[in-house]
């Protein structure tokens, strides 16, 4: 374990660290940021993590809907994540020209993070959910690897992603519309009884590595969350650009936040 006595950190970054348990004593932290896969996280002896869902849970109440396992919820949670991209994506292009290509702060661009999305909907529902095992969509952006370059990029060829792709926004628009029509279909028609079901992951290699045994319920939460919380940061970055500072966070980073229901 590696510890550090009486060192300056300020400034520090740290991006995709595995912090757990980590134990701070007698820091100051002023101004500080916490932002990923944060549970059990107890400040001058007190548990703050329920306090921070409940606080997250008040200012977007669609995590209620997420967290259902009511069809219909999730049918509105999905109707409302949809609505959200649609405000978001009008209001980006009304921004000056390229702004959905700028990254702020070594984050993914917006089109970067839809680019994501559509890896997530071809891993988590389409491979986890429906049980297909056509390829991935070229476009699509996997998460971050820990691995070397050569390592992630052999990683990626296996799915079928084309790191050289540089989609216009109209062109991740187009399959994120399509994307959106199979949950929509597939929603509208599906029981609680098929969602309590395990998921039909294939039985191969390819990506996610760690479905299998999950319940289809779970695998359409971790498309609903990386939805929502990856919103919430292109929200936050398209603030940032427009000058009108930092907006209320959603937990998590683009590193981590797949792992609040499952690594994407």
């Amino acid at each position: 374990m590696r510890r550090f006595d009486d060192e300056d950190l300020t400034g520090a970054e740290f991006r995709e660290c595995d912090l757990s348990r980590a134990r701070m004593v007698g820091v100051v932290m002023h101004d500080a940021e916490i932002d990923g896969l944060v549970t059990n996280l107890v400040v001058n002896g007190v548990e703050v993590m329920p306090y921070v869902e409940a606080e997250l849970d008040r200012r977007h109440p669609v995590r209620l809907l997420i967290r259902s396992d009511d069809p219909e919820d999730l049918r509105e949670a999905w109707r409302q994540l949809r609505d959200d991209w649609a405000r978001t994506t009008e209001r980006v292009r009304s921004m000056p020209a390229n702004s959905e290509h700028h990254r702020v702060d070594g984050e993914w661009s917006m089109v970067e993070t839809l680019r994501h999305l559509v890896f997530v909907h071809d891993s988590w529902f389409r491979r986890c959910v429906l049980g297909l095992t056509e390829p991935f969509t070229a476009m699509g952006l996997g998460p971050p690897s820990t691995t070397d370059e050569e390592d992630e990029e052999d990683e990626e060829d296996e799915n079928g992603l084309d790191r050289s792709a540089q989609p216009s926004l109209e062109e991740v628009l187009a399959v994120r519309a399509a994307h959106a029509s199979e949950i929509e279909t597939w929603l509208a028609q599906v029981t609680p009884d098929q969602l309590a079901q395990t998921a039909p992951v294939p039985d191969d290699d390819r990506w996610p590595p760690y479905a299998t045994g999950r319940t289809v319920r779970q695998c359409l939460g971790t498309v609903l969350n990386e939805e929502w919380a990856h919103h919430g940061f292109c929200r936050r970055d398209l603030d940032k650009l427009s000058g009108q500072g930092s907006s209320q966070g959603s937990g998590g980073n683009r590193g981590t936040v797949p792992h609040r229901s499952g690594p994407d």
